[in-house]
């Protein structure tokens, strides 16, 4: 079920997701379309022309309601740290931030996919979950 969505825009081609604190330095996209620490994933994006939408999921999914989008590609699929059970989206320089309330404290699944893996992608589905859902 879809609990949140944004536009974002970004002056540069990396989106950060995951906790509220600081992203760390030592989280470095390289090439890939995405890389994760413990507390956030940084997303490879389209920069400087037009918004990314962003919509973030919870599960179970009620059959009737909006998932995830089946024709994105997965660039991570892992688990989080989120110490205030919320999950933040933004850009690298933190000018646009999203805050969303995903839970209580501890660990998520997190499973981020994109439109375009790389420099292209313009959408991002973010579907969290606890890992004893």
């Amino acid at each position: 079920m879809q609990v949140a969505g944004v536009d974002i825009y970004v002056n540069h081609p990396v989106l950060h997701l995951g906790a509220t604190d600081w992203v760390p330095v030592s989280l470095a996209l390289e090439a890939a379309p995405a890389a994760s620490c413990d507390t956030h994933v940084a997303v490879r994006v389209r920069a400087q022309r037009r918004l990314i939408k962003v919509r973030i999921f919870t599960q179970p999914q009620a059959p009737e309601a909006e998932g995830p989008d089946p024709e994105f590609t997965t660039v991570f699929d892992g688990s989080l740290l989120l110490p205030d059970g919320r999950i933040a989206v933004g850009d690298v320089e933190q000018l646009t931030r999203f805050v969303h309330r995903v839970g209580d404290r501890g660990e998520f699944n997190v499973r981020v996919a994109v439109d375009s893996p790389g420099p292209d992608a313009s959408a991002i589905d973010i579907t969290v979950t606890r890992p004893s859902e």
